[in-house]
């Protein structure tokens, strides 16, 4: 009897074992994350993945850049050539978004997890310091400034050196990019004077005009951020005068652009705008357990505070407190760049949900 029980005890832990060897990472053995991410984060996460590697030498991160929005649409539809582990959209709300079509779909959750905040920022006007005088010479950012010159078209006729040519706004693709449906969310509640969107007041005759009006200027708008700044400093006057873009990558770039034009643009805050907060989701489909638990380590290292000032440095603010903007180590806010601010003096609302984003889209779309 005693070796019977033995026997029996013998094999239940043979068993165990033999679980634990196919489920528990073996030493040695390398789990490969995919991070899909928003380009405005490109140049920090680059950064920091070979510190995160070089802690974590059984974590493999390969880093994909996507505009925000492409983010949601190629996971939903499968239009990726890899298969993502972590996605990292330029706002929460766009995980919202994926999710509720995730579900309606697959009538399961899309994440392991509550997605997490990682780093924020905001959305800024940029203007080529001559330009910026003639277009707003109180110093302050005005849509209906823009609005006026979009319509007359040429800097001549709006107070500018008529050699300047056409007059050249750009921002990203709101069908594909966060920052551009926050450029026509926040002009259309200028042109609503103030008031909070919904869809009702998104489809009136004045909004409607206005996207329209934006959409004929713009001529093959940019999918990403970090694209659009790129492409707005190679461009220079004349050819790209005014954007909108994220006070993040405005600080990280200013310096390329003094050298690249021979002098840099200057940034101006948006009153109102709104945050946007750029978050991490760790996603179910085709991601084990044992990837999801590196995952959760990855995500954990971005937040702690070195990482995050990693994140200052490529001038996001954190998600965390205690950092002061400017005593970072190589922090943009103490290089002096021309209007910027550690406390800008405006009104901060909440984002966008999920239904505006979606008629910003629509509308959009519809525009001539």
């Amino acid at each position: 009897m005693k070796n019977k029980i033995k026997q029996t005890i013998t094999s239940i832990a043979i068993i165990i074992a033999s679980l634990g060897l196919t489920y528990a990472p073996l030493p040695g053995v390398e789990t490969t994350l995919v991070v899909v991410s928003g380009t405005e984060l490109e140049e920090p996460l680059k950064a920091l993945e070979t510190q995160f590697e070089r802690k974590n030498p059984n974590i493999n991160l390969e880093l994909k850049f996507q505009g925000s929005q492409d983010i949601v649409n190629k996971y939903i539809d499968q239009k990726n050539d890899f298969t993502p582990t972590v996605l990292i959209p330029a706002n929460g709300e766009i995980l919202e978004e994926l999710n509720t079509r995730w579900v309606a779909s697959e009538n399961s959750e899309a994440f392991y997890n509550q997605p997490q905040p990682i780093a924020k920022t905001i959305l800024v006007g940029i203007a080529w310091p001559d330009r910026g005088k003639i277009l707003f010479p109180n110093g302050r950012f005005e849509w209906e400034n823009i609005q006026n010159a979009m319509e007359k078209r040429n800097w001549g006729d709006i107070g500018g050196d008529k050699n300047w040519g056409s007059f050249d706004f750009v921002t990203t693709d709101p069908t594909r990019s966060n920052s551009g449906q926050l450029t026509l969310g926040l002009w259309a509640i200028s042109e609503l004077g103030g008031s909070q969107l919904n869809s009702s007041n998104l489809n009136s005759s004045g909004v409607q005009e206005l996207f329209a009006l934006i959409k004929r200027s713009l001529y093959q708008p940019p999918r990403s951020t970090d694209i659009l700044l790129q492409e707005f400093i190679t461009r220079g006057p004349n050819d790209a005068d005014v954007a909108t873009v994220y006070e993040s990558i405005a600080l990280y770039r200013w310096s390329q652009a003094s050298t690249t034009q021979g002098k840099a643009y200057q940034i101006y805050y948006i009153d109102p705008t709104i945050e946007t907060v750029s978050t991490a989701a760790i996603v179910r489909r085709d991601v084990d357990s044992n990837q999801a638990k590196a995952a959760n380590k990855f995500l954990d290292f971005l937040t702690q505070p070195e990482q995050q000032k990693v994140f200052v440095q490529y001038g996001f603010r954190p998600v965390i407190g205690g950092i002061k903007l400017d005593s970072v180590t190589n922090s943009p806010w103490s290089q002096n760049i021309p209007g910027a601010e550690v406390e800008p003096k405006v009104t901060t609302l909440p984002p966008l949900n999920t239904q505006i984003l979606g008629d910003i889209q629509r509308l959009w779309e519809r525009g001539n």
